[in-house]
């Protein structure tokens, strides 16, 4: 067996890079990734994606998608034509797989995933967030429909059918993008670049594996699936573009998603931001006090509002799951992967931050 030979192949490279990055990811302590990568090398990257792939007309997942589908039948053409052995064909597209993942593995944490081990943003901003009591979960049920009551009926034109596309601000990517940006300033945090916040075409490919949105670190853009419902929009894409401006957290986007909103100029995304974030607080106090929360829903929940939640409800309707169990599980598994032991309850603790906030 000639050892030089094999130790010179290149994919021991992407290999050895996958492997010293993900040491690197676990050796790093969070003030270290937040000093020297967050809030300095991650820039850098920001700003050179942006130059790239924010002046491209269309989603640049596109793009990659079609090279890695030429790769994927570039590969597949050399393995069926290869003149050695099937168990060195196998041994050797397994070799090269290994390869690719170390290769995806060391530029995912390069381009985005390191910002997973960031300081938390509670932390930074010093807000004691921790879970609700049930008083404290239906006081936050109780304030956010009253601002919800009062918002809509300043929304001009408004009636009681449900609010429309048409009451959105033109450019929408553009004003979300100013607001976020004003948003993270003001918090304390580097917003250079210009993220952007992409429809995913076509309607229903996201929704389907019962995602919204999505950031796709190696193109540096976020994703959204135009089949939401306009009074869901702006939220999924601010939360996609607090992805973009360097925050892994879930519940962190989620947080920044609703900031975002509700201190927003235009009205209707003022309305947005407090309506997704009722769907938040309504689906955790439901989960405890089912009989209760109809109630409040029949008797209490304005006709306005009940008929918005239809609209998004109907909309939703339209695009049913595919294997969501499946879905779920990887999912689950991803982000417990990179240090969020909740999973995906962890888009959840948008109460927990709003809350701290408000009390803060």
């Amino acid at each position: 067996m000639n050892w030089k030979k094999i130790l010179q192949d290149k994919r021991w490279f992407w290999i050895g890079l996958g492997l010293l990055a993900v040491l690197l990811r676990l050796a790093l302590s969070p003030e270290m990734i937040e000093r020297y990568y967050s809030r300095s090398l991650f820039l850098v990257i920001r700003r050179g994606i942006d130059t790239i792939m924010g002046i491209l007309p269309f989603a640049s997942v596109y793009l990659l998608f079609f090279i890695l589908l030429g790769v994927l039948i570039f590969q597949g053409y050399r393995f069926f034509n290869s003149n050695t052995t099937w168990p060195k064909k196998i041994g050797n597209a397994l070799f090269s797989w290994l390869a690719f993942s170390g290769g995806v593995v060391f530029f995912f944490l390069i381009l985005w995933g390191f910002n997973y081990g960031r300081v938390p943003l509670e932390r930074q901003l010093g807000l004691a967030a921790k879970p609700l009591a049930m008083e404290e979960l239906k006081e936050e049920l109780d304030s956010t429909t009253a601002m919800l009551s009062t918002l809509r009926a300043k929304l001009p034109g408004v009636s009681d059918e449900a609010v429309s596309a048409d009451f959105l601000p033109p450019h929408l990517e553009k004003t979300l993008r100013a607001e976020l940006q004003r948003l993270l300033r003001q918090l304390g945090y580097p917003a250079v670049g210009k993220v952007r916040g992409r429809l995913l075409f076509p309607k229903g490919i996201l929704l389907r594996i019962s995602t919204a949105g999505v950031y796709i670190p190696f193109t540096g853009e976020g994703h959204v699936d135009p089949g939401l419902h306009s009074l869901q929009l702006p939220f999924v894409m601010a939360h996609e573009m607090a992805h973009g401006y360097g925050f892994g957290d879930e519940g962190t986007c989620n947080f920044l998603a609703y900031l975002c909103c509700i201190q927003s100029k235009e009205p209707v995304i003022q309305y947005v931001g407090y309506l997704n974030y009722w769907r938040y607080v309504a689906s955790n106090y439901r989960r405890h006090k089912r009989e209760d929360y109809w109630k409040f829903y029949e008797n209490e929940l304005p006709n306005g509002i009940k008929n918005d939640l239809n609209a998004i409800y109907e909309e939703m309707e339209k695009y049913p799951d595919i294997l969501p169990k499946v879905r779920n599980y990887a999912y689950n598994s991803y982000l417990k992967a990179q240090g969020i032991s909740e999973g995906m309850k962890n888009y959840s603790r948008i109460l927990m931050l709003v809350h701290a906030w408000r009390k803060r």
